[in-house]
């Protein structure tokens, strides 16, 4: 199914989702004929995940500090987050028809707390702008002549194309890191579970206790300490706690092997105030009662304390509550990650998010070596680089150099 340059696209985006859409947008908006391509029966389907959690599109905290939180990255983001901001991502959204609020957290949602709205008003706009999408198309690379192939056997020849494949997280939504192998000579770190659980060899007793929430809580590793709320699993330990330190745990882990962060399950209280409440006698009480009623945990967590008394931990009481030791043994596989980190080297990228190796060739989104804890640092992210990656097709097009295809 060949398609000669007359019927191909101006520019081809490969991949829907919130940064091919952004980029496919920018694109359009300039005037320029763009055609979407996804490889599954329906575009933005991990943008409909993130729904299910109420869609935290960004975070309202400074802009300084919100760039803080792309870490080694940031110097390279900082361009394309500062030309679309949040301010600009609320506004967006609200012109689309779904108004924003700012939760307790500082993190931004529309109100629907929903992704379909959104999505069903973008690709109204998408369309009316002239983007075609289309759906069921695997991109498997370049054909010997330079064009762009895909499974089915469609070949075209835009003259600009926007990659935005994404990593290797929730591979059944679409995107499974098999573009990988489809860039020869580009630079493409590993790719790795970000904002990941991890293994934990609970005894059989505790893995009673799997799916229990971990509430107001704090963990700490390497003198960071993160409060908020986990997750006990039957392999281990997941949630928000857990993702905020979860690049620095894997790390780690990868130097060094498993690593012990420390666990204080009562935040709230200071080990003194602890040490007074649990000085009482106990009497017949079990322990399981005594700490439930002397030191207020509920049950996860006096079962914490137990595995920690089992492995040899010291038995005093209030530093235990304090730092209950877990032993971390691993990341949870990539495929149950929320994101992934690695992708193409940003040095491979020039200012204007094209490859320096593939004149009119730009990428977008996850497929890049960047990562950002939850808290809309995601899909900020993407939102901005793939308008970033919009506006530097319009100019490569409107420059005076000759399009290249290969």
């Amino acid at each position: 199914m060949d398609t000669s340059a007359a019927d191909s696209p101006t520019v081809a985006v490969i991949g829907a989702g919130p940064a091919g859409l952004m980029a496919a947008e920018t694109i359009a908006a300039g005037g320029v004929a763009v055609t979407v391509f996804e490889r599954m029966p329906s575009p933005g389907r991990k943008l409909l995940m993130a729904g299910r959690g109420g869609l935290n599109l960004t975070h309202s905290e400074a802009l300084a500090a919100f760039l803080d939180r792309y870490g080694p990255a940031r110097e390279r983001l900082e361009a394309a987050i500062a030309a679309f901001p949040p301010a600009a991502l609320i506004a967006w959204c609200e012109g689309l028809g779904q108004p924003t609020f700012v939760g307790s957290s500082g993190r931004v949602f529309p109100h629907g707390l929903k992704a379909s709205p959104l999505l069903r008003a973008w690709l109204t706009r998408l369309g009316r702008a002239g983007v075609r999408l289309q759906t069921r198309r695997t991109w498997t690379g370049w054909d010997a002549d330079g064009a762009l192939a895909f499974a089915d056997g469609l070949r075209i020849r835009p003259q600009a194309t926007v990659l935005a494949l994404g990593g290797a997280s929730w591979p059944r939504l679409g995107s499974d890191g098999a573009w990988t192998g489809l860039l020869p000579g580009i630079d493409i770190r590993p790719l790795r579970p970000a904002n990941c659980g991890f293994r934990v060899a609970w005894s059989a007793p505790f893995g009673r206790f799997a799916g229990t929430p971990l509430k107001r809580i704090a963990l700490s590793f390497r003198g960071r300490t993160v409060r908020g709320e986990a997750m006990v699993t039957s392999a281990g330990i997941e949630g928000g706690a857990v993702y905020a330190l979860s690049a620095a745990l894997r790390d780690a882990i990868a130097a060094d092997g498993p690593v012990v962060a420390s666990l204080d399950l009562r935040p709230d209280l200071d080990a003194a105030a602890l040490a007074r409440r649990l000085a009482g006698p106990r009497g017949s009480a079990s322990l399981s009662t005594f700490l439930r009623k002397a030191a207020g945990l509920a049950p996860v967590g006096v079962g914490l304390v137990q595995e920690a008394l089992h492995a040899g931990a010291p038995p005093d009481l209030p530093a235990l509550i304090k730092a209950v030791p877990l032993r971390l043994l691993e990341p949870a596989p990539i495929a149950r990650a929320i994101s992934s980190a690695g992708g193409i080297a940003l040095d491979e990228m020039d200012a204007h998010w094209m490859l320096r190796r593939r004149p009119g060739v730009f990428a977008a989104g996850e497929m890049l070596d960047w990562e950002a804890p939850t808290g809309g640092y995601l899909l900020q992210a993407c939102f901005s680089i793939g308008a970033a990656a919009g506006r530097g097709v319009l100019a490569f097009l409107s420059s005076a150099r000759p399009c290249r295809w290969r």
